[in-house]
């Protein structure tokens, strides 16, 4: 006579609710502005030659996309001319900052976290999943995670099969 064990799937019967941060990367393109393409011999900001770029300029390709206003050289731009920029953009835009790339997906996730619900994650076990196709700025998990100890029972990192403890409520 054989014996045949049944195989327990513990994790799923351990009642841990898992957060892939991913689930919340904006969906729309994000894409940088660089001033430094209006400086004249790349050094100074003419006001006349730049109001009349920004009146003149096709913004359409900027249309429904998160939109980042750098200046990557060394030229000290006045604070008008970013906002300039900001008053042309944000009818069309999804979002407006002032960075590059990796500072807007960071401004995103932190509006995003910061005015989420956290009540559903109250008095649970969540998991943090760690790593991922998608770049998750560590900010993102410093925010989430904050919120959460203010709610949840404790705080994982990782996969719910191999997890790092981060935060457990006192009894």
């Amino acid at each position: 006579m054989e014996i045949q064990e049944t195989i327990v799937n513990k994790v799923a019967q351990s009642g841990l609710i898992t957060v892939d941060l991913a689930h919340f990367a904006p969906q729309e393109d994000i894409v940088v502005y660089d001033i430094k393409d209006n400086l004249f011999h790349g050094l100074i900001l003419k006001e006349k030659d730049f109001r009349d770029f920004i009146k003149n300029h096709d913004w359409s390709e900027y249309t429904n996309k998160h939109v980042g206003i750098i200046c990557s050289t060394d030229a000290i731009v006045p604070t008008w001319a970013y906002m300039l920029l900001a008053t042309k953009l944000t009818p069309i835009v999804a979002s407006i900052h002032f960075g590059d790339a990796d500072m807007v997906r960071t401004n995103l996730f932190r509006d995003l976290l910061s005015n989420m619900d956290y009540a559903r994650f109250a008095d649970e076990r969540v998991v943090v999943k760690g790593c991922g196709d998608i770049p998750i700025p560590t900010e993102a998990f410093v925010t989430f995670t904050g919120k959460l100890t203010q709610v949840a029972k404790s705080v994982m990192y990782g996969e719910p099969c191999s997890t790092v403890p981060v935060f457990k409520r006192k009894a």
